[in-house]
């Protein structure tokens, strides 16, 4: 018996014993559990490679590595997914949003594993760029095809796809609290108290898979000293508009970047172009190597010294001046950094590049705000709240930067100014870029709808499968004689009138021809180009459902034809698209 006849017994015993609620309820875990093996797999493999190329250039003396290794990363990752993986790398939580909302929460299998290793080379060679969107779309590839495995419907595939982001998100942070929030922040459009269970489950699940093969310390050793102080309020206030205009720095020039690297059309000429340019900010500013958490961490236990680190620039501690300018730098820059890595075909994610730009951007202002005024704050605490406002304004998900700061540094006394500074930061990124990085680019192609229930129904319908192709065509150099024989044997009242290459003429309907059809002698003399008259518009394919029913409303037309590429592929119906809408709105409600 081989592995699809276990499955479907499987299935039906399960329809017979186990309710869907509770079903899901099972998978959730499974999801939760497989995500935070995931998760831990791929940090564990990260740091083992980062252990091993710092070994090899510390013994070898060789600091000119310490720019190469990007290079090589970046080149590996090409050539890996390309070749091998047959897969084109980005932003992948883009690429899921894109999924849940254009092709049914249907994943391709590959990205299962695809993103694991080429992120494992990315960022394990030093790319500027983060593992938590890799291991994201990890975990959301798990939840779509064990949906699919158990043929769970379109809304189902879509809350299993959260478990996975959840119990991801949980593993890799240890933050169960996080995971869920950020699946419902990111990846849901709406969230019931059905949906948020599953969810729950799947991040207990991958937090504790984490806890218990990493141990409670992941990402940060750093433990809150001091308590929060209500006097320094409005040097909070003050920092999370720094972080909201951080924000809009960061989105600008990530876009910008990204957009240069990829007019270079040529794969490996890209790699090159990309690897060198993110080498050069290597070499002159060394902190913006790898994710750049060590460093955040320094910074949380007063070490600024570490941005000197291998740099060009020799400077101590206590000379301000030269650590404020150098943060600084490291600022503006950070962003180009992580385009180029991404852009040239690396792995990762910008979860952590707005955390490293959080933290420096706080404990930039905090140190320029103690060298300027005669105050004392407390540096470690802004460098947090910064981490938590410069995370909530570029993936705008304020929520899930509130809660995982809070949750990684063990406790809630900074809560208050952590949802001060989130919500200043979010509310000022949204007046200059109203949507993130993961969703503007869907949202700017009409792939993504958000908040609008009717254009999301519409959204989700093929277009494609509603071209109507059953009605009889004629030439146009046929006579009318011809066409009244096609009338006799169609029941439509329209008639395309095609040339030789299949291209539309135009159309004709009953209307058009009803005062001729009975003069014989006129029918044998008229051709149909007399008689045809041209569509009101025409539709494509690829068009948004949107902007088919614009088309419809503007030109009150009941039927279109549909072309590509200069091709007659058939009629769309109004009255079939709205049946069509009817159908998937009453499916959804269902679901």
């Amino acid at each position: 018996m081989n592995f699809r006849d276990l499955l479907v017994k499987f299935l039906v015993w399960r329809l017979k014993h186990i309710s869907n609620n509770n079903f899901i309820l099972i998978l959730s875990g499974i999801v939760g559990l497989v995500s935070g093996f995931a998760a831990v797999t791929l940090k564990s493999a990260v740091h083992l490679l980062q252990h091993v190329l710092h070994d090899i250039r510390v013994n070898n003396d060789l600091n000119i590595l310490y720019m190469v290794y990007p290079v090589i990363g970046i080149f590996l990752t090409v050539l890996v997914s390309k070749y091998i993986l047959k897969d084109k790398m980005g932003h992948g939580i883009t690429k899921i949003l894109y999924y849940i909302s254009k092709r049914s929460s249907v994943v391709k299998r590959t990205m299962t594993y695809t993103r694991m290793i080429t992120s494992t080379i990315t960022v394990g060679f030093g790319g500027s760029v983060g593992l938590e969107a890799p291991i994201v779309v990890t975990g959301s590839a798990i939840g779509s095809n064990l949906g699919r495995l158990t043929h769970m419907n379109y809304k189902k595939r879509t809350l299993l796809i959260a478990c996975g982001a959840s119990g991801a998100i949980a593993a890799i942070f240890n933050s169960p609290i996080a995971g869920v929030i950020f699946a419902i922040e990111v990846i849901l459009t709406d969230v019931t108290i059905n949906k948020f269970i599953p969810i729950l489950i799947s991040s207990v699940v991958g937090s504790m898979v984490s806890y218990t093969l990493l141990g409670r310390e992941l990402l940060f050793s750093f433990k809150l000293q001091d308590a929060f102080k209500p006097e320094h309020i409005h040097f909070y206030i003050l920092l999370g508009i720094a972080c909201g205009i951080i924000s809009v720095h960061f989105t600008r020039l990530t876009y910008l970047v990204e957009n240069a690297v990829e007019k270079i059309k040529n794969d490996l000429n890209r790699a090159l172009l990309g690897g060198l340019g993110l080498a050069l900010i290597i070499f002159a500013f060394p902190p913006i190597y790898g994710e750049g958490y060590n460093v955040i961490l320094n910074l949380l236990n007063g070490n600024d010294a570490v941005i000197f680190d291998e740099s060009l620039i020799y400077g101590e501690s206590d000379k301000t001046l030269i650590v404020i300018a150098l943060l600084f730098a490291i600022l503006v820059i950070k962003p180009v950094a992580s385009a180029l890595t991404i852009g040239a075909g690396g792995s990762g994610g910008i979860f952590a590049p707005s955390l490293f730009m959080g933290g420096i951007g706080g404990y930039l202002f905090a140190r320029t705000i103690n060298y300027i005024f005669p105050v004392q704050i407390d540096q470690s605490h802004f460098t947090l709240v910064g981490m938590c406002g410069v995370m909530s304004g570029v993936l705008h998900a304020p929520l899930t930067a509130i809660f995982l700061i809070a949750e990684i540094t063990g406790g809630y006394e900074l809560f208050v100014p952590l949802m001060l500074v989130s919500a200043i930061s979010f509310t000022t990124i949204n007046y200059f870029e109203p949507y993130s990085l993961y969703t503007k680019p869907l949202i700017e192609k009409g792939d993504l709808i958000q908040h609008d229930k009717d254009r999301q129904v519409l959204s989700q319908m093929n277009m494609r499968k509603l071209i109507e192709s059953d009605l009889l065509s004629i030439k146009y150099d046929a006579s009318l004689d011809d066409l009244i024989k096609l009338v006799k044997k169609s029941k439509r009242n329209i008639f395309p009138v095609l040339n030789y290459e299949q291209g539309l003429e135009g159309i004709v309907t009953l209307d058009d021809i009803r005062d001729r059809m009975f003069d014989e002698e006129k029918r044998k003399s008229i051709i149909v180009k007399q008689v045809m008259q041209l569509p009101p518009a025409e539709v494509n394919p690829d068009d948004s459902m949107e902007e088919v029913m614009n088309k419809f409303e503007i030109t009150q037309a009941w039927n279109l034809p549909v072309i590509e590429n200069g091709k007659y592929l058939g009629f769309l119906s109004k009255s079939r698209i709205f049946n069509a809408y009817r159908t998937r709105l009453i499916s959804n409600d269902k679901e």
